[in-house]
């Protein structure tokens, strides 16, 4: 028992231990320098600060280096931030010192391998206790199993082939034990699911009878999500093709075993369905269902649509709703801070905020109102304008409800825009904070971008932009804001510490109940507010596109899972929606398999948007290099504004709606996988370098 002593020692100056009780330090537990196995397990109690150290190793999905969120393409920010995550989407990941390492634990990341030694240790001495039940035992025992599962996947995620870890080596371990190997990607993925299969009967079914204290616990649903996942991203492109199709399929260890499986097989699709069925069976009968509705006080006073885009918003961030599956317990207070616009009167100040921001591309991913995309659009694209570039040019709102918009609005597409784009604005920065920005309803009739029109009911709900409305909750459609990002707007650029990214906010981040009106004004209910990890969307279309690729042409059973995301969202079926309303080259796409691939990728992109998510599916599909590779673009910030904080000139508004690139991202065929650092591959000569890597050294 006391070989450990000396990695508890270092272990014990971890400063936060973050899950339910478990927040004391070891210190407290013994005198100093003794510390040891047998006293970190003589109690239930420190056992169980003991399960709080294996869950504290989980990423941080609120800060900034969540590289789900912040590495991939769909956030954009201030072109000097030096976030590790921001680095690496700059295109600055190496291989002599990493961004985002978790692998050996520095640059954002967590020392994945430390995680699952931990889960070992605790594995090993969780029988040492007397004052636990045997039921309370066994429930620990399975979510550790589970948390040392989901490290394994989150690793195979950033580097693919990686050691498994079953047990712990002995202190007297000779130095060839100590140089593991990499294992092959089905291995490791067959090993997730063994340890999920052994934990799943002892865990809680679902937090929901103790959710206060149980909040962000390894449930049944979530164990199951875990292995669903896990399947899933063997059976894709990166890790499921055949042997010249990339250069990590031909990479072989010292040991002469193929890392990566030299040919496609159907039969791992066919795994990740079942896996993923029988997540969202187990999923169902916790309690788990799509979100009915966000019910603030004044309910009755908002509009329908309004309604839609609260309980939109509210499926994603509020904490008591049983669509979350599992879900971070940190505190979103920061992540909010960067997202969240001033809300109300300009205040001059150097308090950066409004950091982070979607970029143009995004916000051209999310469908039309009829459920496709832009530019399958017939109707959608006949509007806009054959050229289709007019898409970015200002058109007038209408201030009558029905009337269409300009005077060019002849298809079915005919409908109101009064809950989401203000048509009048009445303004002046000598008005009080609580009217400043309100909905108004006269003034000067405004414009915005024709982008914005006639769009799906997700984009109104999880984008802010330029006239846009911010709803807020507890007030009723008459006392939301409208969104101004023109240059000297409200939330326009301000200077340098104060002013958006592209022109764009994220709402979906931002709690109902907050509200930014200064430097020192925010409000937020933080208790009732956290991220999610895993959402029952996710399995929907991750089942969807299981099934879509395990069979020759999609079905009925493909449709149902997708449709029924996409019904929650205020669309129609994928099958009814393209028949409708896509241009005739597009009609067909939701009958075939390759149509049917690209649908499923682009809904999991749009619903999952902001989730932390994206990253993860472009490098699983091998689709990385054609996103990742594009200009980060927005509007032109510094246009549009004029000295009374808003003007109507069309030639400003104009020029604030030109396409402006803010920075070129840059990604590598290497990118695909995390380079190991330089420094471990010198310790351990077993492991080989991902392909790409080898000779880089910046």
């Amino acid at each position: 028992m006391k070989r450990y002593i000396k990695y508890f020692r270092n272990m014990f100056i971890i400063a936060g231990l973050c899950f339910t009780t478990a927040c004391a330090s070891y210190l407290d537990v013994v005198p100093d320098d003794v510390a040891t196995i047998d006293h970190a397990f003589s109690t239930r109690n420190t056992t169980e600060r003991f399960l709080g150290t294996c869950y504290w190793y989980l990423p941080d999905y609120v800060s900034l280096n969540n590289l789900g969120l912040i590495g991939a393409d769909e956030l954009w920010w201030n072109t000097n931030n030096t976030a590790d995550a921001s680095m690496l989407a700059k295109g600055n990941q190496n291989s002599n010192d990493p961004y985002l390492n978790f692998w050996d634990g520095s640059k954002g990341g967590k020392n994945m391998f430390t995680a699952i030694r931990d889960c070992n240790i605790f594995l090993e001495n969780v029988y040492s206790p007397g004052d636990i039940e045997e039921r309370e035992r066994k429930q620990w025992i399975a979510e550790v199993k589970t948390l040392k599962a989901y490290f394994h996947f989150y690793l195979m995620q950033l580097y693919g082939p990686i050691p498994i870890i079953r047990e712990n080596l002995p202190i007297n371990a000779d130095i060839e034990e100590v140089r593991v190997y990499r294992e092959p990607v089905d291995d490791v993925a067959n090993y997730i699911a063994e340890l999920i299969d052994e934990a799943l009967p002892d865990l809680l079914e679902s937090a929901e009878p103790t959710r206060m204290d149980d909040a962000g616990r390894i449930t049944q649903p979530v164990a199951a999500a875990i292995k669903a996942k896990a399947l899933a991203l063997v059976a894709s492109p990166l890790f499921n093709g055949k042997e010249n199709e990339a250069p990590q399929f031909s990479l072989v260890d010292n040991r002469g075993i193929q890392l990566f499986p030299r040919e496609y097989k159907v039969e791992r699709w066919t795994k990740a369905a079942e896996a993923a069925r029988q997540a969202i069976e187990i999923s169902h009968r916790a309690g788990h269902r799509f979100y009915e509705g966000y019910t603030p006080a004044s309910f009755s006073d908002v509009s329908p649509k309004t309604r839609q885009k609260f309980t939109l918003r509210a499926a994603v961030l509020n904490r008591f709703n049983r669509e979350i599956i599992w879900s971070s317990t940190r505190s979103t207070y920061g992540l909010q801070m960067v997202m969240i616009p001033y809300l109300g009167k300009f205040y001059p100040t150097t308090y950066v905020a409004s950091e982070y921001g979607p970029t143009l591309k995004i916000a051209e991913e999310f469908y039309t109102r009829n459920g496709i995309p832009i530019d399958e659009d017939r109707e959608w694209r006949n509007w806009a304008g054959q050229n289709f570039v007019q898409r970015y040019e200002p058109c007038l709102i209408s201030p009558e409800p029905g009337s269409g918009i300009d005077g060019n609005m002849e298809s079915s597409l005919r409908e109101d825009h009064i809950y989401d784009i203000s048509a009048y604005t009445k303004l002046s920065l000598t008005e009080s904070y609580e009217n400043y920005g309100k909905v108004e309803t006269s003034g000067d009739v405004q414009s915005t971008a024709r982008l914005h029109f006639y769009r799906e009911p997700r984009f109104y709900a999880w984008i802010g932009f330029d006239r846009g409305i911010w709803e807020m909750g507890r007030k009723p459609d008459s006392q939301s804001y409208v969104i101004l990002t023109r240059a000297q707007e409200g939330q326009g650029y301000n200077g340098a510490a104060r002013h958006m990214t592209c022109g764009y906010f994220a709402k979906k981040l931002v709690y109902l109940e907050s509200d930014r009106g200064n430097e020192t004004s925010f409000a937020v209910d933080e208790i009732s507010c956290l991220y999610p990890i895993i959402r029952l969307s996710d399995l929907y279309l991750l089942y969807a596109e299981a099934l879509n690729e395990s069979k020759q042409t999609p079905d009925a059973e493909v449709y149902r899972w997708i449709d029924s995301v996409r019904l929650r969202a205020g669309l129609e079926g994928v099958v009814q929606s393209w028949d409708k309303y896509a241009v005739s080259t597009a009609k067909n796409k939701p009958l075939n398999k390759e149509g049917m691939r690209d649908i499923i990728k682009r809904e999991r992109l749009i619903e999952l948007s902001f989730e932390g998510q994206r990253l993860f599916d472009l490098l699983r599909w091998k689709d990385a290099l054609q996103y990742f590779n594009e200009p980060v673009q927005g509007w032109n910030l510094m246009a549009g504004g004029g000295s009374a904080g808003y003007d109507t000139d069309p030639a400003k508004i104009s020029a604030y709606y030109t396409v402006t690139t803010f920075h070129q991202r840059v990604f590598n065929s290497r990118d695909y996988l995390w380079p190991i650092k330089l420094s471990s591959l010198r310790i351990n000569t077993n492991l080989k370098q991902n392909p790409g890597w080898e000779a880089i050294n910046n």
